[in-house]
């Protein structure tokens, strides 16, 4: 009898540890992957890489999608949980809101929440919420480093190639910009530094700041009113702007900066519809962010300038990883800390954040 109950105290033991190692006190590890939208292009080569990654590491997972509905993507979340999901790795659909954040943090409960890509808060109020709940953490980019890295890349162009761009020898450069979506901490750096650190360059050198191409916009960018960061969205733009503002007139967009390689991708089509950016043609500069398998073609076939990149791959690798470590019981912070890729940085102003490093890219 008692090496009977010897054996049942050793095999409860060895469950109770089992049952540890995952993340929430399941006894089988079950992540849940939300995403805002399932259209946008970055994020599906994100979720691409992040499925390969998963399934290497043998974790359970699924996808849903929010299709931009954040109450939609909340009950999506509390129905994961409620059928078991023991890990919540999200792509929250309202970007720099911490109390959307909040809510999701407090449907989860104790069980770890992984917010990755769209920033959880604006002006240290995501450190805010990091601080507060232990439970969570956050895998990104460091927004502001984009936008000086774009930035600098069009200012050097520019400088280096000005008479070229100055299509009315006017000696000052027109520019178009395409911002993605308005409170989007990404958008928001980028459409400021994409300008103010060219500018920076520009004047250094004793060459004008660039001039937003029509001097009457209260804004000096144009935005995708349904957030999608798209092709369709800059194409109808420029399409447009180019029917009032082109060479003919003697007032034509000389430089196109865009939050992202989608919609530079559409600037593309509008300027080579226009005759622009292709075999024997001027080239309109058009910049953009992601470096897409499909702005690189762009870029190799000389009709756009250069682009930022976007590691999906070290996005991937980072969530998975950290959901690997989370379910080897660390907490969340433990868990980014334990991260040794040298494209990782934990954030200096917080350690529930982790970056994923940008790099400029004009080619291989």
């Amino acid at each position: 009898m008692k090496k009977i109950l010897a054996m049942v105290l050793a095999l409860t033991l060895v469950m109770g540890l089992v049952a540890c190692g995952a993340a929430g006190g399941g006894d089988e590890l079950k992540v849940s992957v939300f995403w805002y939208d399932e259209a946008d292009v970055y994020l599906s080569s994100v979720r691409a890489e992040l499925n390969t990654e998963l399934d290497k590491a043998g974790i359970k997972y699924d996808n849903q999608f929010a299709a931009k509905d954040q109450a939609k993507q909340l009950e999506q979340i509390r129905t994961a949980i409620a059928g078991g999901t023991n890990l919540l790795v999200v792509n929250v659909v309202t970007s720099g809101d911490p109390d959307v954040a909040q809510s999701i943090i407090d449907a989860a409960g104790d069980i770890p929440v992984v917010f990755f890509n769209r920033a959880i808060g604006t002006d240290g109020s995501d450190v805010t919420a990091l601080n507060a709940n232990k439970t969570a953490c956050f895998i990104g980019t460091d927004a502001p480093e984009a936008g000086h890295m774009q930035g600098k890349m069009v200012g050097e162009y520019v400088l280096a190639n000005f008479d070229a761009i100055d299509l009315n020898k006017d000696g000052k450069i027109s520019y178009a910009m395409f911002k993605g979506e308005e409170g989007n901490a990404e958008a928001i750096f980028r459409t400021q530094f994409g300008v103010e650190d060219a500018d920076k360059i520009l004047t250094a050198a004793g060459k004008p700041a660039l001039e937003y191409f029509d001097a009457g916009a209260a804004q000096k960018w144009q935005t995708d009113l349904e957030g999608a960061w798209s092709a369709k969205a800059a194409k109808d733009y420029m399409d447009t702007n180019l029917v009032t503002y082109n060479e003919s007139n003697g007032n034509m967009i000389e430089l196109v900066i865009c939050n992202n390689d989608g919609m530079a991708e559409g600037a593309v089509a509008s300027l080579q519809q226009a005759g622009y950016n292709k075999s024997g043609a001027h080239v309109v500069p058009v910049f953009g962010v992601d470096a897409t398998d499909a702005a690189k073609a762009l870029i190799k076939e000389g009709s756009m300038i250069g682009t930022v990149k976007q590691d999906a791959n070290g996005m991937a690798v980072a969530i998975c990883q950290t959901v690997q470590a989370i379910s080897g019981d660390k907490a969340p912070v433990d868990a980014l800390a334990s991260l040794t890729d040298e494209r990782f940085t934990v954030a200096s102003d917080c350690a529930g954040k982790l970056y994923v490093s940008y790099a400029p890219y004009t080619g291989e």
